[in-house]
């Protein structure tokens, strides 16, 4: 069977549903656009088959195949939607369906995501990694954590406001086959994160027993994290306001016990820290709170869509803001002490194994000690599950077909992948956890700042339908909505020619980082991405307003010719009406509720 695609150019073969498939679960299809000859046939061949194969409310379709494995995938995602679990894809929400006026829950899910291990051992890698000071580390984390939590917790207003994921949304900057770039990407970026977050959390889980190995505890916090991930976003939702409860105790006993041996340690470095490593150190820190830009999005879907966009960003920073700094911290000034505690320095090992380092600092609590560190690892999940969850959306942005695969296979696919990447990761962690994280932060800082200047500039800050004609435009490649792309790819390449000389890892050293700068490379990577990308998508523009205008002008008709055959883009029209060609784009009324 062939699915209905209402966006394809061709109308695609329908059966009807299968008869495994719920009355209940079967929801209308909207009418075709075909037309055949004498026009009535085609409408009524529409409405004799206009019951489809969607699964669920929210509106998920899965294809339908004729074999055994497709069979059972339509019984699985069936019986996932009768049991109420969320089973659609990438579809954008509906405004009837983004009504929950549970703002809080913006803190909760990014508070729980960041009051964890993982963020703790972000903030060692200053010390242990770079040589910093205690003061230099924590100098460096004040200045970042205040900046960059803003990124993800402005981009996380796009959730309730479009109700698109963060890929699908990008497609508004970077034009329906350019979003491809960032959603592989993003696949790849944060199957790397995951790898990280199993590898604290395996070490960890390893501390608690020694019958428990580090690849065991791997193994374990990946299946966690599956089954939260199976369950989906309002799942997720209810598990991250709980979460950080545990995590928030061991962090406060941690203190108690080693609170004594942080006071007494040295708060400099023996040697003066180089600026180069003060700049690395905030790079690397700043990659892991820009990576949560292309996540936040997806857990905003089914909230208020009459929302202020300010409450859910300041709900949104705080999240982001009160977990991150405190704990950055934490790790900085255990990690620094690590080096004048022998028994620490022993946990720490030769620098790979921060769940020796927390099983040290926590070994004077005995068996108290052993069950915060179960807690601790079991609860590595509360950043797992959302970068699973997203991992799973952004493959299904990538390809028309991908977005009807069931997104719990996409899930248990990741699983497999990942766990021998982390098994063969953790033997030299803190060398994979700055690899890993530089490589994200360097395509994240120009993809948001291409996404902010759409927004600011050509959009006009508004979230109305005429800026963002989500349901019109988001799967319709031709659709005047949506840019070619072509701005996006001149901004990211633009962006990478002078990345790639300010590089400064241990596996490449550019020119510019050579002469002693330090990894200037996310920095210049979104400074040089905002006035390339804003001057090419000015000359599309323009180039698209001029070009209709001449269509115009030769066909003799007031309005525009349709070039995808459905209705004229609404800023186009609204554009004409205002003078100016740059005003089909960018007269959009200037609102951020």
């Amino acid at each position: 069977m062939l699915i209905y695609d209402g966006d394809s150019d061709i109308q695609k073969e329908k059966e009807e549903p299968p008869p495994y498939l719920p009355p209940s679960l079967s929801v209308p299809l909207p009418p075709t656009n075909t037309r055949d000859s004498d026009g009535d046939a085609a409408e009524n061949e529409g409405e004799k088959h206009r019951e489809g194969v969607l699964v669920a409310a929210e509106e998920n379709v899965v294809q339908e195949a004729k074999t055994k494995v497709g069979r059972l995938l339509h019984r699985a995602t069936a019986q996932l939607a009768r049991w109420g679990l969320e089973v659609n894809g990438i579809i954008p929400t509906s405004e009837e369906d983004r009504t929950d006026r549970r703002l809080y829950q913006f803190f909760f899910v990014w508070f729980s995501a960041n009051a964890n291990i993982l963020t703790l051992s972000a903030g060692t890698v200053g010390p242990a990694y770079y040589d910093l000071g205690i003061r230099d580390s924590l100098y460096v984390i004040l200045v970042v954590d205040i900046i960059a939590c803003a990124f993800p917790a402005f981009f996380a207003t796009f959730g309730p406001k479009l109700g698109t994921r963060a890929m699908v949304q990008s497609r508004f900057a970077w034009g329906y086959y350019g979003a491809i770039i960032p959603s592989i990407l993003n696949v790849l970026s944060m199957q790397g994160y995951l790898v990280i977050n199993t590898i604290i959390g395996g070490q960890v889980l390893a501390k608690t027993s020694d019958h428990v190995s580090a690849t065991v505890g791997i193994v374990i916090i990946a299946f966690i994290s599956l089954l939260i991930t199976f369950c989906g976003c309002r799942m997720l939702h209810w598990y991250q306001t709980l979460i950080w409860i545990p995590n928030i105790v061991a962090f406060i006993v941690m203190l108690a016990v080693g609170g004594k041996q942080v006071m007494s340690a040295s708060v400099l470095s023996p040697t003066p820290a180089p600026p180069a490593m003060l700049v690395s150190f905030g790079s690397s820190l700043a990659a892991t709170v820009l990576s949560w830009s292309t996540i936040t999005p997806d857990y905003g879907v089914y909230h208020d869509k009459d929302a202020s966009a300010w409450r859910v960003f300041f709900y949104a920073y705080l999240g982001f803001f009160l977990s991150s700094l405190p704990v950055h911290m934490l790790g900085a000034a255990f990690g620094a002490t690590a080096l004048s505690v022998p028994s620490w320095e022993a946990g720490l090992g030769n620098g790979n194994d921060v769940g020796g380092l927390v099983a040290a600092i926590l070994a004077p609590t005995k068996g108290f000690g052993k069950f915060l560190l179960v807690l601790l690892s079991l609860t590595a999940p509360s950043a797992c599950a959302p970068t699973m969850y997203t991992v799973c959306t952004s493959f299904m942005t990538i390809h028309r077909n991908f977005a009807h695969m069931p997104r719990f296979l996409i899930a248990v696919v990741s699983t497999i992948i990942l766990i021998p990447l982390a098994i063969i990761g953790a033997a030299k962690f803190y060398s994979t956890f700055v690899d890993i994280l530089a490589l994200i932060g360097y395509w994240l800082a120009p993809y948001c700042a291409i996404a902010l200047t759409e927004h600011f500039i050509f959009r006009r800050g508004s979230y109305a339908p005429t800026a963002y004609p989500v349901r019109a435009a988001w799967d319709r490649p031709r659709h005047g909505g949506l840019p070619s792309g072509a701005a996006a790819a001149c901004a990211l390449a633009a962006s990478a020619a002078l990345i790639v000389p300010c590089i400064e890892q241990a596996w490449f050293t550019g020119p510019i980082a050579a002469r002693g700068t330090g990894d200037l490379g996310v920095l210049v990577g979104f400074v040089v991405a905002v006035p390339v990308y804003a001057g090419a998508r000015g000359a599309e523009v323009w180039y698209v307003a001029r070009s209709r205008k001449g269509r115009r002008g030769r066909s003799g008709r007031g309005g525009g010719e349709r070039e995808d055959g459905s209705e004229m883009d609404a800023m186009s029209e609204r554009g004409r009406g205002r003078g100016g060609e740059m005003g089909a784009l960018v007269s959009y009324s200037s609102r951020w509720r």
